[in-house]
């Protein structure tokens, strides 16, 4: 990975990369809003039709490192990634449902607030964030509140959107730092071949026990499913990840916010959802608290890192 400042422009490869990467994981919330299908369904197929594509790459090119969790020395990080892929099962239960119950710009914005979650975990751990960190919670945490309040005078359904979304960010902030354990002796491949299949099953059993319908849809929200499948799940993921390898994770996680503006413009041209405007300082407020907290946090990395070099 490539751990240069992230003031320093990608090279063009890179560039593009970031470009379809964003705009395929922007394409997700609206695709779920657009689906005919219920979301826990929606959200089922996304990971089973995932899972099925990684799966014969796992058996053929990660046998040994599958037998290593299975029975081996890595049966530890093979727990943390049945954890993970619980997690991203809450993530995508409570995320999915609230594209479809409120509107996309505001359930995307509110699930961006990942890495805000994510530094208070850490802080629960002991390592406290900057105090840019801080100020960019605060930012963050005043912008859900604007957002949310603005939904007041909407609908309870819309409220309870927001409240959906929340929950999603704090368990994706949950997925990563579990994900991140597991990752410290997993290849990428082994990863989320293994967290994806415990997601689906998660969320079939879930599909099974509420009595959701999970077939019988038309063509359109078939081709949904697959979009979502191909475009943010697969190729978005991939592409962020090649990126990381050329470019700093602070500039890529700064750039995934791109992700909220790209869905309320694509939701506003295509399903009709104009964003309302008492939400929209909010939102905006939002946005840079986590881009606060993301380059905070960025910064007391390199000062860690610089500290830890012998003199």
């Amino acid at each position: 990975m490539n751990m240069g400042s992230p003031h320093t422009l990608p090279p063009p490869a890179t560039m593009a990369a970031l470009f379809v990467a964003v705009l395929a994981v922007s394409s997700s919330a609206p695709l779920i809003a657009f689906a005919a299908a219920p979301a826990l369904a929606v959200a089922f197929w996304r990971n089973a039709l995932a899972t099925a594509v990684l799966a014969p790459v796992v058996a053929v090119s990660r046998r040994a490192e599958i037998r290593d969790v299975l029975r081996g020395p890595r049966r530890r990080e093979g727990v943390f990634c049945l954890l993970a892929g619980l997690a991203l099962a809450a993530h995508f239960a409570t995320w999915m449902p609230s594209v479809q119950l409120g509107s996309v710009a505001t359930a995307t914005a509110l699930v961006a607030t990942q890495p805000v979650w994510q530094g208070l975990i850490a802080a629960a751990q002991g390592r406290r964030p900057s105090t840019a960190g801080w100020i960019g919670i605060g930012l963050a945490v005043a912008g859900a509140a604007w957002a949310t309040g603005a939904d007041l005078g909407v609908s309870t359904q819309a409220v309870f959107a927001d409240v959906l979304a929340l929950l999603g960010a704090v368990a994706a902030a949950v997925y990563t730092a579990l994900g991140e354990r597991a990752r410290t002796a997993l290849s990428t491949t082994t990863y989320t071949g293994i967290c994806y299949g415990t997601c689906a099953i998660i969320l079939l059993i879930g599909c099974v026990a509420g009595g959701v319908d999970l077939a019988g849809y038309d063509q359109q929200t078939w081709l949904a499913i697959l979009a979502i499948v191909v475009g943010a799940q697969l190729l978005g993921h991939s592409m962020f990840n090649y990126a990381l390898h050329h470019t700093s994770a602070t500039t890529v996680s700064v750039l995934i916010l791109l992700e909220v503006p790209g869905a309320a413009l694509i939701a506003w041209a295509w399903l009709g959802q104009v964003p309302r405007m008492s939400s929209l300082p909010g939102l905006a407020l939002l946005l840079l608290g986590v881009a606060v907290v993301i380059l905070g946090a960025a910064r007391s990395g390199r000062r860690a890192a610089v500290a830890a070099v012998p003199s």
